[in-house]
């Protein structure tokens, strides 16, 4: 019963970053980057695609709501695969980003990003030493608030 009601509060404040987005004038802005995630669903969906981080939550890994302690390989992969597309994102949108962005919004970003990315590692790096239902839960929160929040930053012209 804990590992469900702790899970469904995880998921849910998946939804925090959709306040900022509703709160802020300036977008994007560095608290709140417009992530990929969200802004291309939001083109098709609207206001519905500020769920979508927190249902693919629940949808990625159900075994959370069991207390399951080890993690699904998927998620090692979408890890690696985010990490390693990260890159290119940034590299090819950095020159407009500081056209229409600006320098600050840029590193602070950039820099931003890493730390998720650091921390995720970390995290990946603790989970693989010792399995436990919390380091699974905080992964899997880490990874997805990562999505929902921060990951591929909206760079450039806005439509």
């Amino acid at each position: 019963m804990k590992s469900k009601f702790v899970t469904l509060l995880c998921g849910l404040s998946l939804l925090l970053p959709m306040v900022f987005w509703s709160r802020l004038r300036d977008l994007p802005s560095p608290l709140y980057p417009l992530p990929l995630l969200v802004v291309a669903l939001a083109l098709v969906f609207r206001y519905a695609a500020i769920a979508v981080p927190m249902l693919l939550f629940f949808a990625w890994n159900p075994g959370l709501f069991r207390g399951e302690t080890k993690m699904p390989k998927r998620s090692y992969v979408l890890l690696a695969v985010a990490t390693l597309l990260s890159v290119p994102w940034f590299g090819m949108g950095w020159k407009f980003g500081l056209a229409y962005q600006g320098g600050r919004y840029c590193y602070s970003v950039l820099m931003t990003n890493i730390c998720w990315l650091a921390c995720l590692w970390l995290v990946f790096a603790r989970t693989k030493r010792a399995d436990s239902f919390t380091a699974n839960l905080f992964f899997h929160w880490m990874l997805f608030a990562w999505l929902a929040w921060y990951a591929f930053p909206y760079l450039g012209e806005l439509p």
